[in-house]
């Protein structure tokens, strides 16, 4: 098959299972190249991914990438591999038009003339946050947060504050963070 063949390859219901990793998969599968050696030079705003093990995670921060015009997620060499069957279902075909790239991130954050910014409990207030043209969100591990070494590297840290009064929510889950600042960086 050519890299720039895309026909149209009708199958059986039976192949379809077969193929899929879904127990009730939908009408269609896609067979991609995986892509060359990747460019690492700085978006103005890249999402950077410390340590995220969840595939529906990844999936979900990739999708939010891919809705926000965001081109390009730097992740740790440790974080789930973006071509793990959950990751790519979560997607939605996001994977298709956001950059991934695995690389040390502590080179890589030392080296960045983005601005390094990370959430932290006690960081600037998101809706009273001032964005700066060229930034690195960087979002940390699901139970961990960030590493100690990256988070030295961060020039800000922001936090979405608490509106409800329970104290029994600790956290946010790290996509729907990565939609709230998103969101709100984008509003301005």
């Amino acid at each position: 098959m050519d890299r720039t063949d895309s026909s149209i390859i009708q199958i059986t219901e039976n192949e379809l299972k077969k193929i899929s990793f879904l127990k009730t998969p939908k009408d269609s599968v896609a067979v991609c190249y995986l892509p060359e050696e990747k460019n690492t030079e700085d978006k103005d705003i890249q999402l950077v991914l410390d340590g995220i093990q969840d595939p529906g995670n990844l999936g979900t921060i990739i999708r939010l990438a891919d809705w926000f015009g965001i081109e390009q997620i730097i992740c740790s060499e440790d974080t789930v591999d973006v071509y793990n069957p959950k990751v790519i279902q979560a997607t939605m075909g996001s994977f298709t038009r956001v950059n991934i790239i695995y690389t040390n991130l502590v080179k890589y954050l030392s080296e960045t003339e983005n601005i390094n910014i990370g959430t932290d409990m006690d960081g600037e207030n998101i809706y009273s946050f001032e964005r700066p043209g060229k930034l690195n969100l960087i979002l940390g591990n699901e139970g961990n947060g960030m590493r100690p070494e990256t988070e030295k590297l961060l020039q800000k840290c922001i936090t979405i504050p608490r509106f409800g009064k329970s104290q029994s929510t600790e956290s946010l889950n790290v996509s729907m963070a990565a939609g709230i600042i998103l969101g709100q960086l984008f509003s301005k």
